[in-house]
């Protein structure tokens, strides 16, 4: 089979490779679909020791099964895979299980491939009327519906919410949040070219970081982007007695304005990936439609991925998604 190979930093092989088999359990994925993420160009770039070179990545897919009892099913891949056994997975937290493995990391190849096995458990049946495209959104999507749900939770009365950063994460937490019942909803994004696709997606608007008043305060604060800036800005604009959720992983330490936050009682908590039951629930979103039109996407052939990977990191891509297809 064909696969876009990880074979150092900023480099990407588009070769064969040994064909995806399915192990007992395990289903074989012809991969339509699969998102480009940022853990992806993290690893692109060199920055992820956990995925070292030669690896495929990619994890955010949607596909056709190939052979046995599930043969031509349409489905999208919760990549995600937990033992099932511990104490995190019996409390149904399998997002925090010791021994949860994703691929895309050693010793699981990804799903830039036209190929790829995943376990029965992990995948999502997809309906007709839902393209493939907009399916293997419910990976990255699913990272912000599990932050909003655990934001909601913490504060049922939320009504306004402010997003930081507005690529797919980002974009996935404010769609979540319209979905979940949040009415005012304003994403900041410096790119200006993104900032068009942004606006009427669902119920928000997006603005320049430059533009959001000094004096705006939200009962929700999202940083999809995770750096000391972006933290700042969160800890600036949360009201009092208002809730962050730290979804991004940009830089680890600064910007947070702890003195504020102890004195006015802002919640901050980090979120780290989803439980299989936001994946679940996510999916459904996606295909009853409660997330919107889901267009925000941009396809290349997966023989094109090394120069998707060039044009996300410059920064000319408007889309807040980079799909490639690797059986196109």
């Amino acid at each position: 089979m064909k696969a876009l190979v990880y074979d150092g930093p900023e480099a990407l092989g588009f070769r064969d490779v040994p064909d995806a088999v399915a192990g007992p359990g395990q289903q074989l994925i012809k991969v339509m679909s699969v998102g480009v993420c940022g853990s992806d160009m993290h690893a692109y770039l060199g920055h992820d020791d956990r995925r070292p070179a030669p690896l495929i990545l990619g994890h955010e897919a949607a596909g056709v099964i190939v052979g046995g009892m599930r043969d031509g099913e349409r489905v999208t891949v919760n990549p995600l895979v937990a033992c099932g056994t511990c104490a995190a997975c019996a409390r149904g937290h399998d997002n925090l299980c010791a021994e949860r493995k994703i691929i895309s990391m050693p010793p699981r190849e990804g799903a830039f491939a036209q190929m790829v096995a995943m376990r029965d458990e992990n995948l999502v049946t997809v309906p007709d009327h839902v393209s493939f495209d907009a399916a293997s959104l419910a990976e990255p999507i699913a990272c912000g519906w599990h932050a909003v749900r655990l934001a909601r939770r913490a504060l049922p009365e939320a009504r306004t919410a402010l997003v930081i950063g507005g690529g797919a994460i980002g974009l996935g937490a404010a769609l979540s949040l319209s979905a979940q019942g949040i009415t005012e909803i304003i994403i900041l994004e410096p790119n200006d070219i993104r900032r068009g696709v942004l606006n009427g997606q669902c119920m928000q608007t997006s603005m320049s970081p430059d533009d959001l008043p000094a004096d705006a305060m939200f009962d929700l604060v999202i940083d999809g982007v995770g750096y000391g800036a972006t933290r700042a800005t969160a800890s600036a604009h949360a009201r009092p007695g208002g809730v962050i959720a730290h979804i991004g992983l940009g830089e680890a330490t600064g910007g947070l304005d702890i003195r504020r936050m102890t004195l006015q009682e802002i919640t901050f908590f980090g979120t780290y990936t989803y439980t299989a039951q936001d994946f679940r629930d996510t999916a459904q979103a996606i295909f009853d439609g409660r997330l919107g039109r889901l267009d925000w996407t941009e396809q290349r052939a997966l023989a094109d991925g090394a120069s998707a990977f060039t044009d996300i990191r410059a920064g000319t891509t408007a889309a807040p998604k980079m799909v490639l297809r690797p059986n196109d």
